[in-house]
């Protein structure tokens, strides 16, 4: 939140690390020298994203949905990628990491959960205008009715989109906060501000699967 392993200067881009390196004695006393220049507005604004990160109130299903889909957190974005292991895909062999519906596709479909067999066949379609659009319009769930592990969809329209105009998705984690794949790869992420207003709706696999 602070900026301390990823947002350096362009100038010191050689300091960035991957979220699986160490940090290197370079890297500490760049953080130190951030953390020594952070404002008091910007501390408050750490301190509450992190009130926000406080967990919810789990079911055992939303918990395995959940754990699985933020194992992946630090994965890079690999368009049309279903897999953090090497993949075969258009351009030939890529590494692993996922686009955004190729990331629900993982979570949800490619690895069946132990004792629910049945979640993996809820998806049916591999992209955003399928899954969005298999959800009948009486049960797409509103932005103020999303629950931990509900898939959330983004469109040009917002809640007015047709699924042909949505162009995002993810996971949503709780207080506000969904996990996803975009261009800087697999992250967690406030749902405010694009995302808000580009809210579509969402859809609840779990309770299709009779797992609530």
């Amino acid at each position: 939140m602070l900026g301390l392993r990823l947002n350096h200067p362009r100038a010191q881009e050689q300091l960035e690390l991957q979220l699986s390196q160490p940090a290197t004695r370079a890297e500490a006393a760049y953080s130190v020298a951030r953390l020594l220049t952070t404002s008091d507005a910007d501390l408050e604004s750490v301190r509450e994203a992190a009130d926000a990160l406080l967990p919810p109130i789990l079911t055992v299903w939303q918990q395995a949905v959940l754990q699985r889909a933020l194992h992946f957190v630090g994965s890079p974005y690999v368009w049309a990628g279903t897999s953090e292991r090497k993949q075969q895909l258009y351009d030939g062999t890529m590494p692993g990491g996922f686009d955004c519906s190729g990331f629900v596709w993982r979570v949800y479909k490619l690895q069946p959960f132990a004792g629910a067999p049945e979640l993996a066949g809820v998806l049916k379609g591999r992209t955003t205008y399928a899954m969005s659009g298999e959800v009948p319009r009486s049960e797409r769930i509103p932005f103020d009715e999303l629950e931990p592990g509900d898939v959330v969809f983004f469109g040009s329209g917002g809640p007015s989109s047709k699924p042909s105009e949505i162009g995002h998705m993810g996971i949503y984690v709780g207080n506000g906060w969904f996990v996803h794949s975009s261009d800087h790869g697999v992250a967690l992420q406030p749902m405010a501000g694009w995302y808000e207003t580009r809210f579509a709706w969402g859809r609840r696999p779990l309770a299709e699967a009779g797992l609530e």
